[in-house]
């Protein structure tokens, strides 16, 4: 494909040190400020959240994503309080310290400068950005890309060392703003503007995407690609053929539900399965 940017390609070896990663997530229970905060100390919080990375960790898994899923419904960007992005830092911070793997934040609903900020407060090495180029209709509402500011916000930090993973015909949302434009447009764009993964999703959290999406994007990019909903042990190698690595949260828990704590079992039961796809 020709390559559209000047950035280099080798952000996943460069982070994971290695050519195929496997990354957990953290999906954080709910955040004082969000409708479904009850009341829980703050540190039962940050404990449940360190178990589950430790969890991961000690199961195999390379690295480790932070979002404040339990913040349901998502806030636009603008929307999202100060207070989300303290208590990110305070959990990227203690996981951190706990498993020494490197970490990633995604902050819902796509905001990137919270992100940005939170990996510089807790040492992570990168961002996970839903909409970083062009736009779509989310749950949320009109989701615009924010590459542009959240690119300036770090040059205003200094932290040109946290990179960028974007998702290409992201999940949750309709993309009849951007239906005359091709996949391999849009991912395109994510190079342009100066993404340093991209990442293929199914159509909402636990869906994957197709193998023929999945081929589609990765032909698109010269980019590092990870698969990022619906990957299992049942489909873990014929995405690592494919791709650089994987985002998996769902098929770890308990009961293969996001909400629930991760299972041990499934995380050993998971990195088994991979073992080919990561050797091949």
């Amino acid at each position: 494909m020709q390559q559209i940017s000047d950035r280099a390609s080798s952000a996943i070896r460069e982070i994971f040190g290695t050519d195929k990663a496997l990354i957990g997530m953290i999906h954080c229970p709910p955040f004082p400020g969000a409708p479904r905060y009850r009341g829980a100390a703050m540190d039962s919080i940050y404990d449940a959240c360190i178990r589950d990375a430790e969890a991961l960790v000690k199961g195999g898994i390379h690295g480790l994503i932070i979002e404040n899923h339990g913040d349901i419904p998502f806030s636009k960007p603008e929307d999202i309080g100060h207070e989300t992005a303290a208590f990110m830092s305070v959990v990227t911070d203690r996981i951190a310290r706990s498993v020494g793997v490197p970490l990633g934040i995604n902050v819902l609903a796509n905001a990137p400068i919270s992100a940005f900020a939170i990996a510089m407060a807790g040492n992570a090495r990168f961002i996970r950005v839903n909409q970083w180029a062009n736009a779509y209709v989310a749950n949320e509402g009109f989701m615009e890309g924010r590459a542009a500011e959240a690119m300036r916000y770090r040059s205003l930090l200094r932290a040109e060392h946290i990179k960028v993973f974007a998702d290409s015909h992201v999940k949750h949302g309709a993309h009849a703003i951007t239906a005359d434009r091709t996949i391999d447009e849009l991912t395109r764009d994510l190079a342009f503007f100066d993404a340093d993964v991209v990442i293929a999703t199914g159509q909402r959290t636990g869906n994957s995407a197709t193998m023929e999406e999945i081929e589609e994007i990765g032909a698109a990019t010269h980019l590092p690609l990870l698969v990022g909903s619906g990957v299992t042990k049942d489909n873990i190698v014929e995405i690592l053929k494919r791709t650089n690595g994987v985002i998996v949260a769902s098929s770890l828990k308990e009961g293969g539900v996001w909400w629930n704590p991760v299972e041990p079992a499934r995380v050993a039961a998971f990195v088994e399965a991979a073992k080919p796809g990561l050797e091949a």
